[in-house]
Parts: C-alpha cells; structure tokens; sequence
C-alpha cells in the first residue's frame, strides 16, 4: 500500500491488489486499488511513478529461503527518485526461541524455521534498497495480530474445537498487538520512523500462550483449552502449530512508545478481545 501526500492535508491511499474480488471493497474503504501480482513482476512497472511512501505488508511465499516479492518490488522501485519513507512488516519470528527472554530490537536475528528466515531476507532487501536509493525506511517486527472485529481474528474458532495447549511447566511466552494498534503504529512508521530503524510492534501483555487461551476462554463464555505435555502436543497437533509452541519470548515495546510514541489503545489482551463483536 502506498500513500499520496496531495497539496491538501487529506491523504491518498493507493493498495496494490492481485484479486479483482477486492477492487471494490477497497473502493468502498476510500483506497485506490492498483492492479497487479508480486508474484509477476511485469504487473509492477506503473508503481514506479506512483507514490510518496511505501508500506509493504505482503508476506513471502510459503516456501523456500527468500522471498522473491520484496526483490521484485525493490527492483522496480528503483526506476524512479527515493521515496519520503518505507515501512516493512515484518514478524518477531526472526528472533527465534530466546528462552522466555526479554527482545529488544538489538538482539540478534536467529529464524529457526523457513518461514522466519523468508522474513530475515525480505527485512534485508527492503534495509539495502532503503540505503542504495536514499529512500528512509524502518522495519516493524509484529507478533500474532488479533482483531474481534473480522472473521478468525481471535481464538474463538479455536476454542471452539478444544485444540490442546501445552501444561504450565512446558508452555511459551505469547505476543500480541490488535490490528488497529497495528494500523496507527504503520502510519507512524511512515512519517516520524527513523532511517533504517527496527521497531518491536507488541502491546504490554505478558502471558504464557496456555494462560491467553484460558483468558480467551473466559472473556467468550467458553470451556478452557484441555492441556497437555509437549511430548503428547507433538502427536495431537500439526507442525505449524507446534513451531509457535516451540519459540519462546517476550516482546519489548519501549521503542514503538518513545520513538514512534505511539500509545496503544489496546494495551493488552483483556481489553481488545473485547474491544468488538467477535466473529464465529
């Protein structure tokens, strides 16, 4: 998604979409849809000319160990003058397992699987085009996104199919930001977010993922998630699953606050499971 600063404060936003599905929702949200397919890098030409700031939120294929988008779309964007700003939304997955500790934005990357990885290299691509093409660009690394408000944006289905969690003494520190945190802190990146600056993207909640389940649980009227040893998780659940199960860390936010000085509307889960109607 891209903005246009007009010479009126009103802002233009400009989204690039591969379905024809969602031209006209994006219509009726006041966004501009520009057609075209990451995937295709012929259909990407005209957003060279197109654009003030650029917001990159699209996430890489789902194999592999790089993500051929963000060099498609870096590659084309380099056929015109820098952009004002750029922001990539990236995961906390590139963190890796830290054990349940504290993760500042200095740590080290350490992606423990292809996914995380894929992540790591777009991060890069966007940092070296961001320096080649003097164009300032920031990086937000961004834990589970919930939202009450669209459909699979919280653990209702979930719990709703009794998925096992893992018991206390195995479980994981879990991360969370509701998605309209997300969107203001996006905004912020892109017009007070320092040149090739990391930002950890997390609200202040501080839960094992069993303990967020069970919070989940009681805030929808629902039975709490049965809990079990890893060893038997590892039986019961798939692997996708169990590699969330298998990483864990606590986010520290101190400088999306100071810096981008956002102040969350949202700041734990309590508040923004509950903050609209969930949807089966």
């Amino acid at each position: 998604m891209r903005a246009v600063r007009q010479s009126s404060p009103r802002i233009r936003w400009l989204a690039l979409t591969s379905s024809a599905d969602r031209i006209a929702e994006l219509r009726r949200a006041g966004v501009t849809p520009l057609s075209g397919n990451l995937d295709r890098p012929a259909t990407l030409r005209r957003l060279a000319g197109l654009g003030t700031r650029l917001l990159y939120l699209a996430p890489p294929p789902s194999e592999g160990w790089v993500d051929p988008r963000a060099s498609a779309l870096t590659r084309v964007l380099r056929l015109r003058s820098p952009l004002q700003s750029a922001v990539y939304g990236s995961t906390t997955g590139v963190y890796g397992d830290c054990d349940g500790d504290w993760v500042k934005e200095t740590r080290a990357v350490a992606p423990q699987t292809p996914r995380a990885q894929r992540r790591v290299h777009a991060e890069a691509v966007l940092r070296t085009w961001g320096k080649a093409t003097g164009t300032p660009s920031a990086v937000l690394r961004i834990p589970g996104i919930y939202a009450p408000d669209r459909e699979g944006g919280t653990p209702r289905n979930r719990l709703q199919k009794g998925t096992p969690v893992l018991q206390s003494q195995d479980d994981v520190y879990t991360n969370h930001i509701h998605a309209d945190d997300l969107a203001r802190a996006c905004v912020r990146a892109l017009w007070v977010g320092s040149p090739q600056r990391v930002y950890n993207v997390s609200d202040d909640t501080q839960l094992k993922m069993g303990d967020y389940f069970d919070l989940a649980a009681d805030l929808f009227g629902l039975a709490r998630p049965p809990r079990v040893a890893r060893n038997s998780a590892k039986e019961q659940l798939p692997l996708m699953l169990l590699s969330f199960m298998s990483e864990s860390r606590r986010i520290d936010n101190h400088r999306m606050k100071t810096e981008l000085q956002l102040r969350l509307r949202y700041p734990d889960v309590a508040s923004g499971l509950v903050s609209g109607p969930a949807k089966p």
